[in-house]
Order: C-alpha cells, then structure tokens, then sequence
C-alpha cells in the first residue's frame, strides 16, 4: 500500500459576522486523532440536499502532498490560524460534509485553516486513486493520478467541492526523484526533500481561480513529447515509458486544436501549458483537468503500425472534445450539476468542428448523425428518459446524467441552434459569453442570452423546448400539388418509443424546418421555424416530378414520418444516390424508428434497406449495419434467426465483394473503416467466402508469416471466434497476453464474447474479472458476452447477479455500473425479463443507475412488444424472399 501526507491550508473569506462555523465538503479521509472509517452506504435516490453555506469562501488552497507509492495511506492534524482552536469536527457522512466550530463568533475577514489528515490511495479510479502500470522490465508498479469530476475532489483533501465556488491553487508535491510530478500549471521550482534524499519536493505555480473537480496531479513514470502551438503554448503528451512514439498524433492534433479554438472563440488559451497524459486504469475516456489533461491509453496513444482508423478518429475526436473544455468549462463554468449538459453537449458538439477543420477526409458531420444524433433520440424517445437541463440536489445524483442525453442530445440540440443563428453571429454570441464570464461561473440562461444578442433571433423561447422538456417532435408531413406549386400540411406530436403519446397536454417544440427538393438537395429551399402544433408551407415552383423532403443534413432533432406518396417519390433518390449520404441516413434512420415504435410495419422498412444495395457511404453503412445488429438480436428470440442472417449476407455481400480485403491504390480513411465494418458484418453472419479468407488470414497472422493490418484484426477476430473452437479462444488470449498495446488488448476484449458454445461463454465471463483485463475494460467483455448471443445474454446476467457485490465494490457505483447494466440487459425481449430485472435491483440498489435500469426494463418491454406484432411478418418476408429473390 501507498502512503500519502498532505498539508491542506485554505485562505478563506468570511464577509461578515457569521455563525462561528465552517463547512466545507470531505470523504474518505480521517482526522488524524480520529481514526474511525467513512463508509460510503448506498444512497437512497432523491436525497433531501442543501448546498453549502456561502458565509465562509475560499480563496486560496495551498497545497502539499507526499505520496508513498508503496504504502497507500495518508495522515494529517487539523488546526485553524489565529491560534483559534476548533472546538468541534463534527462528519455529515451522508452529505459528506465536515463542520468545524470555534469558541465564539469570528471577525469579517480573511484567515487561514490549517488541516493534516489520513486517507487512502484507493484502487476505486475516483478521487487521488492508485493506478497499475508494468515496466518494460516487466515489474508491477503504481503511479498516484486523480479524478474529480464530479464530486470527488473531496476524496483527496478537504474543500469547498461545488463548481461555483473557485479559487486558486498553490500545489507542491513531495514525490520520488526518479518519478515524474504534474499538475495543472507549470513547475518553477525543484528542490532535494530535507527529510529523505530520495524524496524532491515540485513546486507549481498558482493556477488562474477554478474550481475543485478540475485540479490534477499524476505521480509516475511517463516519457512525453512536446512542441509549441503557434501561439506558443508549450503542449506536451506524456505517455507510458519507452512509448513516446504514440504521442505524436495527438500532439500533432493537440498543436492544431489550440490555435482553432482560440481563433473560434476569439479568446486565448489561459495557460503556460498543456499537458496530455495517458493513464493505465481509467474510469471514462479523459478527462478536461486544466492544463493536466487525463486520457485512458486507447484514447489518447497511437501506434503508426498497429492502430486502426477508428482508433485515431477516436484520438481526434477526444482530444479535440478534452481541449474545447479548456474555454467551455474551466475558464467559464457550469454554475451548478444541473448545467453539466451544457459542458458536455458543447464540447460533444464542438469536437467534431474541430476534427472537421483537422482532417477533412473524415466526413466528421455525416459520423456525427450516426454516432450522437440517432443514438440520442433512440434514448430520448423512452418514457423514462429526462430532459437535457436536469435539477440536480444530492452529488449521488451527479453520475446519473452523464449519459446519452447530457452529451448526444446536447450536442445535437446545439449544432441544431448553430444551423439555425449561422456560424457568424454564433462565434460572436460564444465571444461575448466567454469574455463576459471568465473565470466565472454561468448557467444555461447566461449562454442564450449572449446568443440572442449576438442574433436577434428568439433563442430562449426556442431553446428551453428543447433543454426543459424531455423528448422531441415526429413531424408529420403529406403534400398536394397546387398548380406549379407543392402544398406541405406539417403537424407535430412527441415521437414515443411505444407508438402513440399516451397523457394529457401533448408537448410542443419550436422546431427550425429546412425544406428540399430533388432540384437542388444540398441546398435548403426553405427555412421556417415551427412554433404551433400545425402549420401549411407553400414552396414555389416544384414540378410534380421532383421530391420534397425535410429536415436537410438531418440537422433538426425531429423524426419525420412521410405520406406513403411522398415517401414513394424519395426512394429512389436512395438507389440512385441523388439523396445526400447523411439524408439517406437519416431517412433510413427514422424508417426504421418508426417500425420499433410500431407505427409502420418492419417489413416495409426491410424494403427500404434492399435499396441501399449501391451505397458507397461509410457512415450510412455504419447506421444501416447498426439497425440490423439491433434487429438481428430481436430476432435471435425466434427460431428463424438463420433467416435474418442470409438477408444481412444478401444486402452486404455485394459492397464486400466491391472492396475485396486489401486497400486499392488512392483510397483513404473512410474506406478503411467501411471496409472492417463490411468484412466484420459479413464474417460475423457466416458469409462462407469471408470466413474461408479470415481463417486463412488469421491462420498467417498468428504463425508470424504475414501480419494482419490493424484495420482488418476486428473483423477477422470477431469471424474466427464466432465459427472457431476452444483452441481459436486459446489463441485469442494468448494473443491477449502478448498484446503490448492496450489496443490491441481492448479489440481482442470487445469481440471474446462472439464465442458460442456455453463452456467457452463461462471461459470469457470468467477471464473479464481476471487480472488480465483493467478494471475499466470489464465491462466491454462482459456487454461484449451479453450481445454476442441468445446463450451468452443469459450467461452475462447470471454472472452479474452471481459477482454483484465485486462488481458493485470495483466501480463504487459510477456510470460504469450503469453501463455494465445497459449493456448485458437491453438485448432481452420477454416481458417477465423486466420484472427479473427490475426485482433484482430493488434488492441490490444502484443509486446511480436508478435511471438506466428503468431505461432497461423499458427497452425489454418494447422488444417484447416488437417481437409480439412483427414477427410473423418478417418471417414470412424473409421465406418469400428466399422463394424468389430480389434481382438487383
């Protein structure tokens, strides 16, 4: 174990006479004479919660650590200055806050509160946690790093641990002089540590005022390289030692997003600095610390030779996501958790502008739709969804939203509004809102208001449709020929993932509409803005032959369901390609979302993706792969699965056959990805040609005779496991082992759970809880168990219910519970399966989950629900087929 002292003194403000009290937020840590635990009990929801007093506020935190990376403890004495001595140290475990009392009423000014104090490096990945790395050497050791956000802050030291009360920090860490010491400013001094020459102790200069959850501190053995942005910022990215080669793609992104952003913003970077650094156990994907960066490995490292596209698309998007924090969260903060989407949804937006502007070959926008916009309204449509904006009391409510709805949602809400204002107000409008509140604190209200003077048009009255109320608009639309001109009759009605809006007063959005037709797609032929349940809409001038359709780069957050005129007339623009990719996705898209509703029938749907049998697009191909999969699971309850399997082999096989395995002389990035998402779709449903060439691949690859290329080891990995044996998983781990890229260990990870044969399942499930596999990654491999199929769904629940409390205890309840939860139970499909669900979490509380495991239940029943109307259909589709298939 590690052991860690700490000497915490806060410069505090009292601006009047107050009562003689001070309290501030702490957990897990003791009082040095107080050596009793602080057991975090499961909390119950909706806690009763009050915000700390504002009578007493910080200014300045001056403070030492001195982590032992052996011993794993820390230790400490509380005294306050003025030779005042505290009377009473008084724990609200529960609302983890300390209240220190003092003899009588102390004096309107500044003072200083000393404390020294004990806790632990926990293994927990929350708070000053330790983290578990190997040497090249191969020996086991520990680097200390941190997570605040959101409120464990006060996990490290005592402190005032809400967003809006900011200071400054004076951070000094005592720290082995063979490790590397980093926080969130520069050093400026270094010097021998006079009890223990093995000791130095690192001085940082005091940060701009902050707040708690975005200090940082990383203690360990890292290599780093480093430039200068053109604005002279110095970026460094430190990596694993000996790995400072896989720092340079996200350096060279890192030195390009700086200067962007800054010129997006009309702002500058704050700091001297900026640090990127990859660590080994690591509960999200980074997080935005000021100037000390913190990245899980695989979002953060790449290997010229053996990361695949996806994996540096990833870096791009997180690095770019991480950065725009730097102004859209630290320099102007949140005020309070319920405006964390308005973090997360922009920074979720805005990393793909960035990404765009780095590496135009990526078609990043048209990605954007498929990967946040479909996710987020497949979310959002369920009753038990919430609104963006959502009231936030107890911190056991924090880790609830950080989900689908906070980021996609958010994020797709504002590339809406940025559609509608233009990039040109917009910019200003974020000018004004950066500069007006530095170093400050704003809520939601603040940013609209900035909007609305930069563009004179109504943001407020739009926007709070959008970020109060939970859901969105189905826009209903059928047309009429008027002479030379088209008639629109448009209604809108909350689009329900269970069919119809069952309640009382139906809610309304106002929805920013474009128009186009086939005489112009790219360009919208008109814009309105839909601020009543029903309105008409001439458009001038369209022949009777040319289609009309909505919603133009699937931009607004609505679905549209056509008459079956108008929708008739828009397919082929399908076939023919004359739709632009993202509206062909988008079309496919809401098709689709209306069948699972139940509001047209699957079979229709499945018509509509025959004709995508042309498509060229990666992103289009992604999303129509993605609807198969999740019909695929659907039907694996039926005993005509092997039907819906030769449909994916029929509608896949001739873009594979297209690509053939190896790139072709000028092809790029996007090819790549459709080329391992083709061959993996192809693989995974037993396409006899693809799997023959996987075998044979692998078969070479793992006899050293000739690599597989890393854009190619997913879906040959995923084809051989699904169709192999004991002896192919024996290979695939011992492949695991070797891996020295955490990469590479990860997509072994994601695809064990292909694996059919129960044994084997038991075999995976058993492995995700080994030491093999970081914490972290757990749960890929058992979410990977529960869709791999019918048995494996079952074997991963049971094996959740049997290692509950280990489970549980590794990830003391955060969003990665929730996502363990969402991803082994939502592919059932048997009503009694909500109830099994929900009985066992009603004896095994999940505070933070509350809402996903609610989400779950419903997605089970609306499967159910599916399974029940349109399974006949589909099978007697799909026999009909086979009967007399399509000609292409």
């Amino acid at each position: 174990m590690a052991s860690l002292s700490m000497d915490c003194s806060p410069t505090f403000c009292v601006p009047g006479f107050w009562n003689p009290f001070i309290i501030f937020h702490s957990r897990s840590f003791r009082r040095r004479r107080r050596l009793h635990s602080l057991g975090l009990a499961a909390m119950p929801e909706k806690r009763p919660f009050e915000r700390l007093p504002a009578d007493v506020s910080p200014i300045n935190y001056s403070l030492c650590l001195k982590p032992d990376l052996l011993d794993f403890t820390f230790e400490g004495k509380l005294e306050a200055a003025a030779q005042i001595h505290a009377t009473g140290f008084n724990y609200q475990n529960e609302d983890e806050k300390v209240t220190l009392s003092f003899p009588s009423t102390l004096q309107t000014g500044t003072g200083t509160l000393k404390i020294d104090f004990v806790g632990e490096l926990n293994d927990k990945m929350k708070g000053f946690y330790r983290s578990k790395y190997t040497t090249p050497s191969g020996e086991v050791r520990y680097a200390a790093v941190t997570q605040f956000e959101a409120t464990d802050a006060r996990r490290a030291f005592p402190c005032w641990d809400e967003p809006a009360i900011k200071a400054t920090f004076d951070i000094s860490l005592v720290v082995p002089k063979d490790r590397v010491a980093l926080s969130n400013m520069n050093v400026i001094d270094r010097k021998p540590y006079p009890d223990d020459e093995n000791l130095v102790e690192v001085k940082f200069a005091r940060t701009p005022v902050m707040s708690t959850y975005l200090v940082a501190f990383v203690v360990g053995e890292y290599d780093f390289v480093e430039t200068r942005s053109k604005d002279g910022v110095c970026v460094r990215v430190y990596t694993p030692v000996g790995k400072a080669e896989q720092g340079k793609f996200a350096l060279e992104v890192a030195a390009k997003t700086l200067p962007f952003y800054k010129d997006y913003f009309n702002v500058p970077y704050p700091l001297p600095k900026i640090d990127l650094i990859a660590i080994a156990d690591f509960a999200a994907g980074a997080m935005e610390n000021w100037g000390l960066v913190t990245y899980r490995e695989t979002a953060l490292l790449i290997d010229p030779k053996n990361s695949c596209s996806s994996s540096r698309q990833w870096v791009a998007l997180v690095v770019g996501h991480e950065l725009a924090h730097q102004w859209f969260g630290n320099l102007v903060t949140m005020e309070w958790w319920t405006h964390l989407w308005l973090n997360e949804g922009f920074a979720s937006w805005i990393e793909y502008l960035c990404v765009d502007h780095c590496f135009p070959e990526y078609d990043i926008w048209t990605q954007f739709v498929s990967a946040d916009y479909t996710r987020a309204q497949e979310l959002d449509a369920l009753d038990n969804s919430h609104p963006i904006e959502v009231s936030v009391g107890h911190p056991s409510e924090v880790d609830e939203i950080f989900d689908a709805i906070s980021y996609s949602k958010g994020a797709s809400v504002i590339r809406m509004l940025h559609d509608y204002i233009g990039d040109k107000d917009f910019k200003k409008g974020m000018n004004m809102y950066l500069t007006k509140f530095q170093q400050k604190n704003a809520a939601t209200e603040d940013l609209w208001e900035s909007l609305e003077n930069a563009s004179g048009k109504p943001i407020a009255a739009v926007m709070n449709t959008w970020t109060k109320q939970m859901g969105f608009p189905l826009i209903y639309v059928e047309a009429e020929q008027v002479e030379d001109d088209r008639l629109l009759r448009l209604s809108q009605k909350k689009f329900c993932a269970g069919g119809s809006y069952v309640g009382e007063d139906c809610p309304q959005w106002m929805v920013p509409i474009t128009i186009s037709t086939s005489e112009d797609p790219n360009q919208a032929k008109l814009k309105i803005l839909m601020d009543k349940p029903e309105m008409n809409v001439v458009l001038k001038n369209v022949k009777p032959d040319q289609w009309v359709k909505l919603n133009l780069g699937t931009v607004g957050f609505y679905r549209t369901q056509y008459s079956s005129a108008m929708l008739e007339s828009l397919l082929p623009g399908i076939r023919d390609l004359s739709l632009p990719p993202v509206d062909r996705l988008g079309l496919q898209n809401d098709l689709f979302s209306l069948a699972r509703a139940g509001i047209i029938s699957t079979v229709e749907v499945l018509k509509v993706m025959e004709a995508f049998v042309n498509e060229p697009n990666y992103t289009v191909w992604s999303d129509l792969s993605c609807n198969l999969g999740i019909l695929s699971t659907l039907l694996s309850h039926t005993d005509f699965y092997e039907e819906i399997q030769e449909f994916v082999k029929d509608v896949f096989s001739p873009i594979g056959e297209r690509l053939g395995w190896d790139p072709k002389p000028g092809e790029g990035h996007l090819d790549a990805l459709l080329r391992g998402l083709v061959l993996g779709k192809l693989g995974k449903a037993g396409h006899k040609a693809t799997l023959e060439e996987a075998r044979r691949r692998f078969k070479d690859h793992v006899e050293g005779k000739q690599i597989l290329s890393a854009d190619l080891r997913s879906p040959v990995y995923l084809t051989v496991l699904k169709h192999g044996d004991g002896t192919t998983l024996d290979i695939m781990l011992k492949l695991h082992k070797q891996a020295d890229m955490q990469e590479e260990k990860n997509r072994i990870e994601r695809v064990l759970g292909a694996t059919l044969l129960p044994d084997l399942i038991q075999k995976v499930l058993t492995f995700a809880l080994s030491e093999e596999v970081r914490p972290q990654d757990t749960v890929s491999v058992i979410g990977g168990v529960a869709g791999g199929s019918k048995h494996g769904r079952k074997a991963a629940w049971k094996f959740i219910k049997d290692n509950w409390e280990e489970l549980y205890n590794r990830y003391q309840g955060g969003f990665l519970i929730s996502r363990l939860i969402k991803l082994s139970v939502e592919g059932f499909a048997v009503d009694k399966m909500a109830g099994e669900v929900k009985a066992f979490f009603e004896s095994h509380p999940a505070p933070s989950a509350e809402r996903t495991i609610q989400q779950c239940c419903e997605n089970i029943l609306l499967n159910a629900a599916w399974l029940k109307r349109d399974a006949e259909s589909i099978h007697q589709y799909l026999l009909q087929r086979k009967a007399s298939p399509p000609t292409v």
